[in-house]
């Protein structure tokens, strides 16, 4: 399968990409491109691309990657809804990270937790106990 991908190349601190056609399976860096598309500087947001061979390309199955794509759908070269091509964020729970600290401390603590009894169920206690033993044989 072919892939429509971008290729680093420039100084260190200075990217700029080319984008090129090669094999999926193939290293970027290796250079066996199979053909070379374009370049793009992400600093200067300098595109020069071959749209006729992009949309040739596209049309005989090769497929871009999510950065190359959102950028063609950005020029207009290609339609189409944007990829998300950043990681997914989960917001952290406050009370995430005391479980994480310690697993099993949480565990303990929440087994140790014992509601006070009220005002009433100890009265009820109460009576029930002085009738339990007003009730006993040994009277």
């Amino acid at each position: 399968m072919l892939m429509i991908r971008f290729q680093r190349i420039g100084r260190t601190n200075d990217p700029a990409f080319r984008i090129v056609l090669l094999e999926k399976t193939r290293a970027a860096k290796t250079g066996s491109i199979t053909e070379q598309l374009g370049t793009y500087n992400p600093r200067s947001k300098a595109l020069t691309l071959d749209a006729d061979k992009v949309k040739y390309w596209i049309s005989k199955g090769a497929q871009p990657t999510g950065s190359i794509r959102n950028l063609l759908i950005t020029k207009g070269i290609i339609e189409g809804k944007k990829v998300n091509v950043l990681p997914k964020k989960t917001p952290i729970k406050k009370d995430e990270p005391a479980q994480t600290a310690s697993p099993a401390a949480p565990a303990s603590s929440a087994a140790e937790v014992v509601e006070a009894p009220t005002e009433a169920e100890v009265a009820e206690e109460a009576i029930t106990a002085e009738e339990i033993v007003g009730e006993t044989p040994a009277e």
